[in-house]
């Protein structure tokens, strides 16, 4: 029990300092340790010029490709698991290849991609999403097929021998028993968008998103305020993992 309250220290200690340094007052644009309490950072949390709108775009991007990605990928999971075609496992290892292949050569090979079709001089939002939607992918379509693989097909099969069709049958009986799959992959690709730097940071042109802001930011000294979105970024993931397991308490077994 110690132990493990320990590893939990451990992995919420940086947490715990972004919260601390987003009421902190610098004494200077470089100074990185907690000179005074301030609630200022919160009251004016767009004050740096151009964070809120990275923010903004960063929200944007990660909104779409979660939306994209989570469609795309679970479509592709179902025809993994639920049919047998030529080239199944082949495609099975093609989707892994985006999240063994290092960022900086995705990122790159997206970048000769873009050139290559001749829209490098454009590139910006729409160049950002294609990126993201594409690694966020991978991602859905692992969690949502382990799901799907660990699924008991007797409660559908006793759906359809009630007189189910198949459309009835899927969202009824698999689509719920999905749902949580899915919700899991729909977070972990909003996750991974908002997060992202490397495959950005090749393909943004003039777009700035929150992690681009940060980055540029650090050599001129990081605004506090960064840590306020930080706070308010974790605290809303807290809040959505703490809702999902009082929603999977109340729910009759």
């Amino acid at each position: 029990m110690f132990v493990a309250l320990l590893v939990l220290g451990y992995m919420f200690l940086p947490i715990a300092f972004v919260v601390l340094m987003s009421f902190n007052d610098p004494a200077g644009r470089l100074s990185y340790q907690f000179d005074g309490f301030t609630w200022n950072n919160w009251l004016n949390p767009c004050a740096p010029a151009g964070m809120c709108e990275a923010v903004t775009k960063s929200l944007q991007i990660g909104f779409l490709a979660t939306v994209f990605a989570t469609l795309l990928g679970t479509l592709v999971a179902f025809a993994l698991v639920r049919h047998r075609f030529r080239g199944r496992a082949a495609t099975s290892l093609l989707i892994f290849l985006p999240m063994a292949t290092p960022e900086v050569v995705m990122g790159s090979s997206l970048l000769a991609l873009f050139a290559a079709a001749g829209v490098a001089g454009s590139l910006g939002f729409w160049s950002i999403l294609v990126a993201h939607i594409m690694f966020c992918l991978s991602f859905v379509v692992v969690t949502v097929k382990a799901r799907l693989a660990g699924l008991d097909s007797t409660m559908e099969q006793a759906a359809m021998d009630l007189y189910a069709n198949e459309w009835q049958t899927f969202w009824r009986i698999t689509f719920p028993l999905v749902f949580p799959g899915i919700l899991a992959a729909a977070l972990l690709s909003f996750s991974l968008s908002f997060d992202d730097f490397i495959v950005t940071n090749f393909n943004h042109g003039n777009t700035i998103t929150f992690p681009m802001f940060v980055w540029g930011s650090a050599q001129r000294g990081i605004p506090p305020q960064v840590n306020v979105v930080g706070t308010v970024m974790f605290l809303v993931a807290l809040l959505l993992v703490l809702g999902g397991g009082l929603l999977q308490r109340r729910r009759p077994q």
